[in-house]
């Protein structure tokens, strides 16, 4: 079972180096890394290039959608992780990643925790994680894919002409779950945690905690009609 991770980027270079570093000491390593360059214009690809086991591809087409279909459609792996340049991993992630989908042949995707590990408070506990995708949960049935997770790619052929790409109008991970639920089952590992940075929460709080939750339920109603 071969692991693709998929890393789109723009403007990441504050952080592409902790997530790159992160992926390459895992226990056991991921078969390819593709960093999605979507029109950086500081050092991101220059530190990139510092990977040799790396590869780059660069989606002109602005939007995390674009970037994220581009790295997809690019893997040769039979499982896709999708990662933001500012995540960081437990050294057994891809270990874990592989044997969920080694117990399991009805799985087509698997969510994750997250802890923020750069705002004072949030950094010691998954409380905040599950408030914050409590009513997505109830609401959904199932755990959505949010910000790092893993779906199949025989899967992901499947939904690729269905998902949407309006950035604007859509959450991209939240979208993604919706289509890919059609075709098997999302489990939520709770046991692989993942750390990531609060900087959205930081600077636009008005977009995570009201404009996404109202693109949420905007995004509940077209995907039920």
């Amino acid at each position: 079972m071969k692991v693709s991770v998929i890393i789109p980027v723009f403007n990441e270079e504050k952080y592409i180096k902790s997530c790159l570093d992160s992926l390459i000491s895992q226990e056991e390593k991921p078969d390819e890394i593709i960093v999605i360059d979507n029109n950086s214009t500081d050092r991101t690809i220059d530190i990139v290039k510092k990977y040799p086991q790396v590869k780059v591809i660069n989606e002109k087409k602005q939007g995390i959608a674009y970037a994220r279909n581009a790295g997809f459609n690019a893997a040769t792996g039979d499982i896709l992780v999708k990662c933001d340049a500012d995540s960081r991993f437990p050294i057994n992630f891809i270990k874990n990643i592989k044997k969920k989908f080694s117990d399991s042949n009805s799985i087509v995707g698997l969510s994750m925790p997250l802890l923020v590990y750069d705002l004072p408070g949030a950094s010691k506990s998954l409380f905040p994680f599950y408030l914050y995708v409590l009513i997505p949960r109830l609401i959904m049935g199932f755990y959505p894919l949010l910000t790092c997770y893993a779906i199949k790619k025989n899967a992901w052929e499947k939904i690729k002409k269905e998902v949407c790409l309006d950035d604007k109008k859509i959450h991209e991970d939240i979208d993604l779950s919706f289509h890919i639920k059609k075709v098997g089952k999302i489990l939520h590992d709770s046991k692989t945690i993942l750390t990531t940075s609060g900087r959205r929460i930081k600077y636009n709080p008005k977009y995570f905690f009201i404009e996404y939750t109202l693109i949420f339920f905007k995004m509940l109603k077209n995907h039920s009609s």
